[in-house]
């Protein structure tokens, strides 16, 4: 392998050449593009509606917070000298005599759309923001910020902005749960909260879901402004001044609803929420995910449940996702819901569901609506994964790193969301922030561009002069995941992009948290791609000199293979930009209150705090050390070189013979690959490839350590087999096949339709056994592992990390 410390001038020069065309090609609006309405009042209704009022004021405090300017507001038509920004329902405003033909809103599909209309360009503009009602004046008013260009003294509207536009989906939301697991929003006050949803309104969000103060995460957080309840009942209220739709996600946790005390304090509990909130529009019950009670035991349970919800909100609705459920559940479940309940609304497809979203819709009974839950903000271990996430990225940026997956959450969203009625998301935290935005956006109209969303994003959340700059940036950092680390100089590059945006910024800009997170994810990916570049050098030198025992001698190749392996801990690289990730945490902690560690910022699990693990080895050092410890102190030197031979070799199947390193990509030659991720991003019919981050900081076994391809796998999800093919064998020869399984669900070994094992439980072991010469002997052959069949759960328990094919 090249020596990492080896750099050639022409990658440095291409990288320096396209950060300058990075950062030329901002693209920056000319006085012609652009009406000033630095003098501009606001005009409305005399008496406006609670909803047009906050949307007004939310339209005069952001362009403040932006440019320093205050925008004096007006009641009702007059003439006046200055720019106006008239704002209001079009069955009011049509009557004022504005200088402007305004369209008509007819139809279902013109609930919460909006006019937008620019009139006496050369001299006082007038801008009309017309809603169909009283959210469409909300959601006008927030396309208006986002096309906006506003700086410092400087607010302009672009002089061709002429829009007409109503939703696609009539539910567009994100799950806000103020609680200990998410590492961020558990520091956030009523202040913080209303901003984010404000963000959220501007891009056409219409649903917040909540969390109650019991669920299944701790009881309390260090970072607690307020308690539980006081900020649940907080966020309602703010929802209900926003005119947004108000959903609670409450998980069924009892051990036994048939106990009547239980069941007394079930109703006492949940009724006691229900009565403080200020507004509910909703309530969803995941079954299972979390939650055990069977379906025969939770429906009635609910069925009381909803009853009492109408007491205080008469036109709540409920809906509840069969999460978690095994066959038989699922079954039961169905029999249960058809006939509909008259209690029950709807249905609620998210994670831990034993099929697809479209098989799904096709089971489920066709009077029930079904909402969508996706996952947008894990990275591993999830409902959509990132497709062949490389292991490096896995161990050390986790399941709940800040994640912008522009395209890929524009391709998932489309290929499914036609199945729905609108979408809830599943969120841990602000650190899927972008894929917020664009799911919000993209439910408004499915064939946005989504690089447009980003400039919207960036111009109004970042600056404007650099919203084409940012919006390359966030596709660059999701560009960065693809593919092995190794060779994936994109990385380097777009690291170089940002330091530029990093040099020129301003203070503001520095303290924006959201620039912190950019800056952040292109610091991480950098330091791990040159950690993973450096340690795969010392383990490949180290097993180079491990090769050489016999000539060198056992102790003597081992001091120098254990010296080589620790240069990764005694002569680190990339240690700048170690320390300049530090700093953005604590950065980001001060500004939104990420904790992304455990000892420093107190998060409360593992999944966020990224810094945990950010040196978590990278190559099989912990392993090594500990195999060549013991071989140093053994007696007898035959037995030395054969174990020592035996880590030499270990990927080595021997004349004939084949490997498979399942969970890395480009490892796994015989791995069937499916249908693939563009058609099954989740998994259902693909070979998932993951890994278990959790072993670096908490190994599964604590008497010993695990080689790196013990820790990543691949998985088939469910019912579905993974599968290995193998063509062009000696159909003359005997085989036998050696593999290792993760996790303690038990796996099933077929080769072609010969059992070769049935289920079994031995995880991190090496086992082999002889494949059926029948199965090979006509020079092919297809290995099929199984799980238990029915199973419910998250569904991955067939997990495989490595595979040998022995000819013998």
């Amino acid at each position: 392998m090249r020596n990492p410390n080896f750099t050639t001038s022409l990658n440095s020069w291409i990288a320096t050449a396209l950060t300058a065309i990075f950062l030329l090609s901002s693209q920056t609006a000319t006085a012609e593009d652009l009406l000033d309405f630095r003098t501009a009042v606001v005009v409305a209704s005399e008496r406006p509606s609670k909803v047009e009022a906050t949307a007004i004021q939310m339209l005069i405090q952001e362009v403040e917070k932006r440019t320093g300017l205050t925008w004096e507001r007006f009641s009702g038509p007059a003439e006046r000298n200055l720019p106006q920004i008239v704002v209001g329902r079009l069955d009011v405003i049509r009557n004022w005599n504005l200088p402007i033909e305004l369209p008509a809103a007819s139809g279902e599909r013109a609930k919460e759309g909006y006019s937008i209309r620019i009139a006496n360009q050369t001299q006082n503009p007038v801008v009309v923001v017309a809603g169909n009602d009283d959210r469409g004046v909300l959601f006008g008013v927030g396309h208006l910020l986002r096309a906006m260009w506003m700086s410092r003294g400087r607010a302009a509207v672009p002089a061709d902005l002429k829009i007409t536009t109503a939703p696609y989906y009539a539910l567009r939301g994100h799950q806000l749960g103020y609680r200990p697991k998410p590492n961020s929003y558990d520091g956030w006050d009523l202040e913080m909260w209303e901003q984010y949803i404000r963000d959220l309104v501007v891009f056409g969000t219409n649903a917040i879901e909540l969390i109650p103060p019991k669920s299944d995460d701790e009881e309390t957080s260090p970072h607690f402004p307020l308690p539980q309840m006081e900020t649940m009942v907080g966020m309602s209220a703010i929802c209900e001044r926003y005119g947004l739709d108000v959903w609670v996600w409450y998980p069924a946790l009892e051990e036994d609803y048939t106990d009547a005390a239980t069941m007394k304090r079930a109703l006492e509990e949940w009724g006691g929420v229900f009565e403080k909130l200020p507004r509910l529009d909703a309530v969803f019950v995941p079954c299972g995910d979390p939650g055990a009670t069977p379906p025969e035991v939770l429906m009635p349970m609910l069925q009381q449940q909803a009853r009492q919800l109408k007491e205080w909100h008469p036109k709540a609705t409920w809906w509840i996702a069969p999460q978690g459920f095994n066959a038989r559940r699922l079954a039961k479940f169905k029999m249960l819901i058809d006939p509909k309940p008259d209690w029950l609304e709807g249905l609620v497809y998210g994670p831990q569901m034993r099929m697809s979203l479209p098989e799904f819709r096709k089971w489920a009974p066709s009077h029930y609506p079904v909402r969508h839950y996706p996952d947008i903000t894990h990275s591993n271990y999830c409902q959509l994964p990132v497709p062949n996430w490389d292991p490096a990225f896995a161990l050390t940026e986790g399941r709940e790193v800040i994640n912008p997956r522009p395209l890929d959450m524009a391709h998932i969203f489309r290929l499914l969301q036609p199945q729905t009625n609108g979408f809830l998301s599943y969120s841990e935290g602000c650190n899927d922030d972008v894929n917020k935005f664009i799911w919000s956006s993209l439910g408004w109209d499915p064939e946005s561009d989504v690089v447009e969303i980003l400039r919207q994003y960036s111009r109004y959340f970042i600056d404007p002069e650099l919203q084409d700059s940012f919006a390359q940036g966030l596709l660059a950092l999701e560009r960065n995941w693809s593919g092995p680390i190794g060779v994936n100089g994109q990385i380097d590059t777009t690291l170089r992009q940002f330091q530029a945006l990093e040099r020129s910024a301003d203070s503001s800009l520095m303290e924006n948290w959201r620039f912190q997170q950019a800056l952040f994810r292109a610091y991480c990916d950098v330091y791990v791609r040159r950690r993973a570049i450096y340690e795969a050098y010392l383990e490949d030198q180290t097993l180079d000199i491990l090769g050489r025992a016999s000539t060198l001698g056992v102790r003597t190749a081992i001091g120098r293979a254990l010296a080589m392996l620790r240069r990764s801990v005694t002569d680190p690289v990339a240690v700048d930009h170690r320390k300049r990730i530090f700093e953005l945490a604590d950065a980001l902690f001060q500004s939104v209150r990420m904790q992304l560690d455990t000892p420093t910022y107190q998060a409360t699990r593992q999944d966020g705090a990224v810094l945990d693990r950010i040196d978590a080895p990278l190559n099989n050092r912990g392993w090594l050390e500990e195999r060549l410890m013991a071989i140093n102190k053994m007696t007898d030197e035959r037995q030395q070189l054969a174990d020592i031979a035996e880590i030499v070799d270990w990927k080595n199947p021997g004349p004939g013979g084949f490997y498979d390193n399942l969970g890395v990509p480009g490892e796994q030659p015989h791995l069937v690959s499916g249908l693939g991720w563009p058609q099954d991003p989740s998994g259902y019919a693909t070979p998932i490839l993951t890994n278990d981050f959790n072993i670096a900081v908490r190994p599964v076994r604590k008497t010993r350590e695990l080689p790196m391809s013990w820790i990543s796998n691949a998985i088939g999800l469910y019912d579905n087999p993974l599968k290995l093919q193998y063509r062009h064998l000696d159909p003359s020869a005997r085989y036998q096949v050696r593999y290792v399984h993760a996790r303690r669900g038990p796996v099933r070994l077929v080769a072609d339709d010969q059992e070769v094992h049935p289920l079994q439980s031995m995880p991190y072991q090496i086992l082999e056994f002889d494949v059926p010469h029948s199965a090979t002997a006509d020079g092919e052959l297809t290995l099929f592992w199984h799980q238990q069949s029915g199973g419910g759960g998250n569904g991955w328990e067939n997990n495989i990390c490595e595979v040998w094919l022995l000819k013998r």
